[in-house]
């Protein structure tokens, strides 16, 4: 059996002790176990409460079947799960076999799958039934997918997980890997709005619990966590599956989409202590007439990351129950949060200071570092970066500086430490704490028979959350109306995933551009900040 980590907490940052022989399922697996935890609930989800004994008998059928398929270390398998106890047992049984899982956004289309599957050339997919229909265009036609499980109900062609966990043999000792294999993969998307492979290592998952879970937001045994961010998202990964298993705590999953009437039912059935959001949900929580009062709830402290908390969004909810919201930045090249306020140690507006472990700079267009109050390109070097992208060499030389990575988001630093948000690099928008590519978007608006062209911008609506914007120009013989507006928002929703489709639409008789046709965002934002 490889050694597990260990962490002496006496030091700053955390001195993390991981072993060249090392497997990460293992670890937050095998550590509960040997803490007398095997009767204690390790998740609770819609169907009902799970112990970490019950889920270590299902990571290591899960290990079992998935071996049982014929598959070997380093395999991919594409996992597609709606969050509930099949997302860790599917991921942590892969893991504990050497096998690599690919975690994937719930939320897209079967476009975007089709491109992850070719890319990635992973030899199975593990898919909840509800979004088999987004895979179902694709099965049959995909040169290295041998083997397509479905949670829940399977159709002809596909395998049950249900029957393949009840069948499989346990797999038993870890599979050999080492701290430096490859762990898994999250998608991330990219300017152009292509997904990159970012390939994390075994090492990675502890440190992130190791460094911000157990210091900065001081998780505990005894404590029950609730993400609303997904674990398909770095964010809500580490949140609700690696942090509560890496101290033996008690997370609360839920399947369905974070809306404030979800969300509160959680809240209040469940009574957790930590809470983790995005800053459109607290708005939306806030703007809800059923809002719970202070005495429904037992939380202790909330955190906010996917992006920028504005000041009175924070303020307003940490009032509400007498909590710290913990604003933060984190990035799927990271893994997790790197920059993060501490409770006790708040100031709203701010994204606070660096992750003990974790070292940030910020950069003006040549390399070199600003001083403080000047503005600057956000660089962070630290335990948990990415290898890199998978067949991206060009991007991954490009975001990947050495030991520093660049996080695209552009910050300054106040003369007391703490970083200041001040938007994007590039043009790439946050939208309830997901990237959209104004490329995308505008590339969905211009197959509409009446666009001639489109170009699309970040706007801050009036929670200060930015949501995408387009401008679009007719072709001869359309019109501006609500109507055709109404239509376009439409037409994108029926083509990208719903999140992407633009809030606003303005009409315009053409577009700012350069002498090469390039489209002038800046001026679109300018024009739209003038408004």
């Amino acid at each position: 059996m490889p050694e597990l980590s260990r962490a002496d907490h006496t030091t700053s940052p955390p001195a993390i002790h991981i072993p060249d022989d090392y497997n990460a399922a293992f670890d937050l697996i095998d550590r509960n176990l040997r803490a007398g935890r095997a009767d204690r609930t390790a998740f609770i989800d819609d169907a009902g409460q799970h112990t970490y004994g019950a889920l270590a008998d299902r990571v290591q059928r899960a290990a079992g079947a998935m071996s049982g398929l014929g598959l070997r270390m380093e395999d991919r398998v594409l996992v597609c799960l709606l969050d509930g106890i099949d997302f860790p047992t599917v991921f942590l049984g892969c893991v504990h076999a050497g096998i690599v899982p690919i975690v994937t956004n719930t939320l897209l289309t079967t476009a975007d799958y089709e491109y992850m599957l070719r890319d990635s050339r992973a030899r199975a997919l593990v898919v909840s039934a509800a979004l088999l229909p987004q895979f179902a265009p694709l099965l049959g036609s995909l040169p290295f997918l041998e083997h397509v499980i479905v949670a829940g109900d399977a159709p002809a062609g596909t395998r049950a997980l249900g029957t393949l966990l009840a069948a499989a043999t346990p797999y038993g000792a870890p599979a050999p890997t080492r701290a430096d294999d490859i762990c898994f993969w999250g998608y991330s998307s990219g300017s152009t709005g292509a997904p990159k492979g970012t390939l994390h290592v075994h090492s990675s998952l502890i440190q992130t619990a190791e460094l911000y879970a157990r210091p900065i937001l001081g998780i505990r045994e005894d404590d029950v966590v609730f993400s609303a961010a997904k674990l398909f998202f770095a964010y809500g990964f580490g949140n609700g599956m690696v942090f509560p298993l890496a101290v033996g705590a008690t997370a609360v999953l839920m399947a369905e989409r974070p809306t404030p009437a979800a969300v509160f039912q959680r809240l209040r059935d469940h009574q957790p202590t930590i809470f983790y959001g995005v800053p459109t949900l607290f708005a939306a929580m806030l703007a809800s007439p059923d809002l719970p009062r202070r005495d429904e709830v037992r939380l202790r402290v909330a955190t906010s990351a996917g992006e920028a908390l504005p000041e009175e969004l924070g303020r307003r909810f940490g009032e509400q129950y007498g909590i710290d919201v913990l604003d933060g930045i984190g990035s799927t090249e990271m893994l997790h949060i790197f920059l993060s306020n501490r409770p006790g140690d708040v100031r709203y507006g701010t994204t606070g200071r660096p992750v003990p472990g974790y070292e940030v700079r910020l950069v003006d267009d040549t390399g070199k570092e600003v001083p403080d109050g000047e503005q600057g390109e956000l660089q962070v070097r630290g335990p948990t970066t990415a290898q890199g992208y998978w067949n991206k060499r060009a991007k991954t030389r490009a975001t990947f500086l050495g030991e520093w990575m660049r996080s695209g988001d552009k910050y300054r630093r106040d003369p007391d430490g703490r970083y200041v948000y001040g938007g994007r690099s590039d043009d790439m928008l946050k939208v309830s704490g997901i990237y959209v590519s104004p490329v995308e978007v505008e590339a969905a608006l211009v197959t509409h028979p009446a666009v001639l062209e489109a170009a699309v911008i970040g706007r801050a609506d009036s929670d200060a959350l930015v949501k995408p914007k387009a401008f679009v120009v007719l072709k001869s013989g359309h019109a501006p109306s609500e109507g055709l507006a109404a239509e376009l928002k439409q037409h994108v929703k029926d083509r990208l995933a719903p999140y992407k489709y633009p809030r606003w639409i303005d009409f315009v008789a053409e577009l700012p551009k350069t002498a090469t046709g390039k489209i002038q965002r800046f001026r679109l934002r300018a024009l739209d900040d003038a408004s």
